[in-house]
């Protein structure tokens, strides 16, 4: 008896879901058992191939992240064992005998990095890599980002992308980069990637670049979860208590981003009771103790959790210090001058001193940016504000063209509505 079509699509749903919410972690417990990232890749596929016959058929498993690390770790030792038969090297049987082994057994990890996602992530991190090549595959492997999405979080065209993880694999295969937990002494010179790749994550998360749900919680979960423990790791260094800052303050307002009926909803017009005064309470504590530790210069992190301490502070739109902000936004500029943070800047000098001087500030950033829809929805709003309505419809009308994100779009379209009537 064959599965309906109907049946099939649900399946496929279900495994869409299960990949988005839980790549990077199946990927980190097949990196660990079989030391090569390219083979827990395959195995994967492959393990996704066979759900997507038995699935339908058998029904979705009670624990469906289990049963794809079963199948395509399985999968991956029939691979070991035929590359294992062909050299006969007696380390490599013991080995593989071992992996056998390890399938009925919990493995016990017995090093500082337990969790197995972030001991990819120092991995991935690796000196030998240039450090857009390692936010680039570990945005790949842990978050389980297209490489559409992963080029347009780094505002490159997707053919360079591709190249470039392409030869980030090829690079650690061909340099032997051992998969195993770092040494001490090399946790720290892998620091900064760690908490950029952290960031990206979470960002991923916090607002997805494509796909029908504005905000993948599951995500930011990892993102928050791995940053407390790099945190802990590092108590001495501000950027991580500022990074896990700036999440748990972002991650503050996960209730009041989405309306019922999942509509988006802008930060001046969120119901601000619904913003998580716990987090919010931690989060201000934290970017206290980082900007206390970085003094007298605060990294990027600690500056972005300064702004998001200063928005969670305001009970409403309109007691939000905004002059503060783009004070802060400037300092920001002098330590991380990139068109983002320019874009942020241009928006707080709006809202502080006015629109039109925010668009002035947006004019040099129209090269940069052309491709970034938020640059473009961003100005359509202050054009919209200062009644510029024509100018805010193709402004409206060229970042509707560039988002890729359902929930984000139906908002575009709202506001192109609103001033082409």
């Amino acid at each position: 008896m064959h599965p309906s079509s109907d049946r099939t699509d649900e399946v496929a749903r279900e495994i869409q879901r299960v990949v988005r919410e839980h790549h990077g972690w199946v990927i980190a417990r097949l990196v660990r058992a079989v030391r090569d990232l390219d083979l827990a890749e395959d195995a994967l596929q492959e393990a996704l191939e066979a759900a997507l016959t038995q699935w339908p058929v058998q029904g979705v498993p009670d624990s469906p992240r289990a049963w794809l690390v079963r199948s395509a770790r399985n999968k991956a030792i029939d691979v070991l064992r035929r590359r294992t038969m062909r050299r006969g090297k007696q380390e490599e049987i013991e080995w593989l005998e071992t992996l056998r082994l390890e399938q009925t057994q919990a493995p016990v990890p017995e090093d500082a990095l337990s969790d197995d996602m972030l001991r990819l992530i120092f991995i991935c991190c690796h000196p030998a890599l240039a450090m857009e090549a390692r936010l680039a595959l570990t945005l790949r492997t842990i978050a389980g980002l297209t490489t559409d999405e992963i080029a347009r979080a780094f505002l490159v065209p997707v053919p360079t992308m591709a190249q470039r993880l392409v030869r980030a694999t090829k690079k650690i295969r061909d340099a032997g980069v051992p998969y195993r937990v770092p040494r001490q002494d090399e946790l720290d010179e892998r620091l900064s990637g760690v908490l950029a790749v952290i960031y990206l994550v979470f960002n991923e998360g916090y607002t997805a670049t494509s796909g029908d749900t504005h905000v993948r919680r599951a995500l930011c979960s990892v993102a928050i979860d791995l940053g407390r423990q790099v945190a802990q790791l590092f108590p001495a260094e501000p950027e991580a208590l500022g990074l896990l800052a700036l999440m748990l303050l972002q991650d503050s307002r996960r209730e009041a981003r989405i309306a019922e009926d999942g509509a988006l909803v802008l930060l001046e017009a969120q119901d601000r009771t619904l913003w998580d005064q716990t987090a919010i309470e931690e989060g201000i504590a934290l970017t206290k103790a980082a900007l206390e530790q970085s003094r007298p210069s605060p990294g990027p992190y600690s500056l972005q959790a300064a702004i998001a301490a200063v928005h969670a502070e305001a009970r409403s739109p309109e007691e939000t210090d905004w002059p503060q902000i783009a004070g802060l936004y400037g300092v920001l500029y002098e330590r991380a001058p990139t068109a983002v943070v320019a874009l942020n800047r241009a928006v707080a000098i709006a809202f502080a001193f006015g629109f039109e001087r925010g668009l002035e500030a947006m004019d040099a950033l129209a090269e940069p940016l052309a491709h970034y829809h938020l640059f473009h929805s961003a100005r359509a709003d202050l054009l919209r504000r200062c009644t510029r309505y024509a100018e805010a419809a193709a402004a409206y009308e060229r970042a509707l063209e560039l988002c890729e994100n359902e929930t984000e779009r139906a908002f575009l379209r709202d506001r192109l509505r609103g001033v082409s009537s």
